[in-house]
This record gives structure tokens, sequence and C-alpha cells, in this order.
């Protein structure tokens, strides 16, 4: 998985309306054999998106060709419950989703997407549904989620979110926990010295 910076992203979305998606509905677990990151975006929603005979199902939205190329996510309340599995982030990922946006998301999905570098905008029900309703009315809808300033806006209509100061850092700057260490090498050697 490649490492990106996220500050500002406008982009369009994917209106997914149902609530309480689990991470077993995100990537079904006899996807789960692979030793790398990479293809899980292909089982992205397997049993929604295709038949058992691997035909696309029409009426889903991610098959939907007036969807195609949306870099943001908006899922209904209780994202990701469910077991703690790693690759449903890394299938939302590989998918080409930058951002997940929901009323309320499973702790350990959470952490799960941030350390992929995903980010899961948590809002309010009231602008959830107004969103939903406005991605559902216009797919080319454009949505902002500006991490620097922690807000989300589309139209007239604007909401902020909270983040984890660490995580917002590490997203910003395209840093995993290791790359975060080593970028305060400096500080850390300067305490050293001083407290030595």
């Amino acid at each position: 998985m490649s490492k990106e910076t996220f500050h500002v992203l406008t982009a369009t979305a994917v209106a997914l309306p149902i609530e309480n998606i689990d991470t077993d509905q995100i990537i079904p677990a006899r996807f789960l054999k692979a030793t790398t990151r990479e293809g899980f975006g292909d089982n992205l929603f397997r049993d929604w998106r295709f038949t058992a005979d691997n035909q696309p199902i029409d009426t889903f939205e991610l098959n939907n060709p007036r969807y195609a190329g949306a870099q943001i996510l908006v899922a209904g309340k209780n994202f990701g419950m469910g077991s703690s599995r790693e690759h449903a982030a890394w299938a939302i990922h590989d998918y080409g989703f930058r951002v997940v946006v929901s009323s309320f998301f499973a702790d350990i999905f959470r952490n799960n997407a941030l350390n992929t570098f995903v980010l899961p905008v948590q809002v309010s029900q009231p602008f959830l549904e107004s969103l939903l309703a406005a991605v559902e009315q216009d797919s080319t809808l454009s949505v902002v989620v500006d991490l620097p300033a922690q807000t989300i806006s589309f139209g007239d209509q604007s909401e902020t979110f909270a983040i984890n100061t660490y995580k917002k850092t590490c997203l910003m700057n395209g840093y995993d926990d290791i790359d975060y260490l080593l970028s305060l090498q400096s500080e850390i050697r300067e305490f050293d010295l001083a407290h030595s």
C-alpha cells in the first residue's frame, strides 16, 4: 500500500444508505487469505456487488456508472462494526476511496482506516441524511473534505469533524507510526543530550 498525504480532498461521492454495515459485508471472510494489501478492492462489498456466478448486480450503487471515480463513500449509521479485520479498511482503500462518511464508526474500524490512510469522517445524523440525499440526487456533486480545518462541506452546508491530533499529523504528512517516530529524531536526540 502506498502512503499518501491528505490535506483537502474535493471529490464526488457514492451514497450507500445502509445502516450497520459490518466488516464481513465490506470484505467477506473467504477473501482474507492474501498476504499483501493489494487486490482487496476487487472484492469490496463482494456479495452485494456480484451474484454467485460473478455477474454484477446492476442495482448496487458501486456498479452504477454514474458513481465511477468517486473517492468518498457516504454510508449509513454504524459503519465497520463486527470483527477487527484490517482487511475491511484495506479493501476500501484499494478500491479508491480516500474518505468514508458516517454518523457513527466502530472504534476498531476507525483506527484501521486511519492506519490505512483512509479518513473516517463522523458527522451528525441530520448532516449525513442531507449528504446522502444530495449525492443520490446529483452524482456529480462536489464534496470538500478539509483535514487541516476539520470540515466537510457540500453546497451551502458544512460541518466540523473530530480526529485524533496524532492521526491527523500522520495523515497530513503521509506517516505511519515508524515514520512519525523517525520525524522526531532531532527532538529525541536533543532531549537525550539534555538529560544525559
